[in-house]
């Protein structure tokens, strides 16, 4: 079975398993796996998958994915950053440098792929160049603890928001310009993952790596807290917009007329940034505190959930083999993704029949599935370790 990895992260062992101490066994940590590869199939019906539009349980299921998926690529951001520079005690010393230089080289290629892939054309709103600014603007917090970084992920997530829309307002009209991010302005500000409003997730996303993930008491407090923000998030937006003329004043601003569903959905409209009222919103892409609050809410629970499944159903890790397969190398996945999309002529991104995503959820798990009983990495993750390899002649 191919190792733990991230989108740009090594392959790592996780804590060894303690006896008789309430704590489950862990070995590596393959449900970070099958939450990735399940974050990968997200980005999949986000792009080629049915329209949300469309309405019914299949909707439904797509609106899920939507914003979703990537806040969840973005919260395992931090989890490769912890990993790579010492997860159970920061990395000091030349080991401390080395591990650093790997993060800067990583974000540095995650950069230029991004860069590449968007001004070549590709339909999608590529995340890949500002992953790599992610990794950069949290890597000074490397060495802090889990409450640390906790309360810099709540600081973050209740400021940014506000400053990204003041921004945003003085900027003007050019906000969320379509597969722009080739510039540091669209990278932190205007285009379609701006670092203000999604650093919270890779901050978050240290702060629980920090944490001692083979416990169950760890786990369950996880899914406590997740279930927490979810409410928060969301049901603090629903409230907000059944005051009265909330709801009124963002669907005028997103051209949508009602803007009720907003506290969950993006499909009532993008945001324009005519209204401060729209600060209340919490649909995925909305870039408001509220959405960052229960967006996190999803991803961490879908952690713990993935976590303490995989120990404690040992055929659930049978059966989901080709899915943790697919996470195991997320940015091979990703790419071919982009690239099978241009070359079979995909321009109408949601819109595909189901039967499209589901042929690019098979196609990549049978090639992940098969790579792996050859290689412990994906493709582009062999290439990535080899580049950044060249850390280790850092002294």
């Amino acid at each position: 079975m191919a190792q733990y990895s991230d989108v740009a992260a090594p392959a790592v062992n996780a804590p060894a398993p303690v006896r008789d101490s309430g704590k489950a066994p862990a070995g590596r940590l393959i449900g970070l796996d099958l939450a990735r590869g399940l974050a990968v199939f997200g980005m999949y019906a986000a792009h080629v998958g049915p329209d949300p539009e469309q309405g019914g349980v299949t909707g439904f299921l797509m609106e899920l994915a939507h914003g979703r998926s990537s806040a969840l690529f973005a919260f395992l951001a931090g989890f490769a950053v912890v990993l790579i520079t010492g997860r159970g005690a920061p990395k000091t010393g030349s080991a401390g440098r080395q591990a650093q230089a790997k993060i800067v080289i990583r974000a540095a290629i995650l950069l230029g792929l991004g860069t590449w892939l968007t001004v070549s054309g590709t339909p999608v709103d590529v995340i890949l160049a500002f992953y790599g600014l992610y990794f950069l603007l949290v890597l000074p917090l490397y060495r802090l603890g889990p409450g640390p970084l906790a309360a810099i992920a709540a600081g973050t997530a209740l400021v940014l928001p506000q400053v990204l829309y003041v921004v945003q307002q003085t900027i003007g009209d050019d906000v969320r310009a379509p597969g722009e991010a080739d510039g540091l302005v669209s990278l932190l500000f205007t285009g379609a993952y701006p670092a203000l409003s999604w650093v919270p997730f890779v901050i978050a996303g240290m702060a629980v790596a920090r944490l001692d993930l083979a416990s169950t008491v760890v786990r369950a407090r996880l899914a406590v807290t997740g279930t927490t923000l979810m409410v928060i998030g969301y049901g603090g937006s629903w409230l907000a917009l059944h005051l009265p003329g909330v709801a009124d004043a963002i669907g005028a601003s997103a051209g949508a007329g009602d803007g009720t569903s907003m506290w969950w959905s993006d499909t009532s409209g993008s945001p324009s940034g005519d209204t401060p009222a729209w600060l209340l919103a919490a649909s995925p892409h909305s870039e408001t505190t509220l959405s960052i609050v229960g967006n996190t809410g999803v991803v961490i629970l879908v952690v713990a959930v993935c976590l303490a499944a995989v120990d404690a159903l040992p055929r659930l890790r049978t059966l989901a083999r080709p899915v943790i397969a697919v996470g195991s190398m997320s940015l091979s996945a990703y790419v071919f993704h982009l690239f099978a999309i241009r070359s079979l002529g995909i321009e109408e991104l949601p819109g595909s029949p189901l039967h499209v995503l589901v042929g690019f959820i098979l196609a990549a798990m049978a090639f992940a599935t098969l790579w792996s009983r050859f290689q412990r990495r994906g493709p582009l993750e062999w290439l990535m370790t080899k580049a950044t390899g060249l850390a280790r002649y850092i002294r």
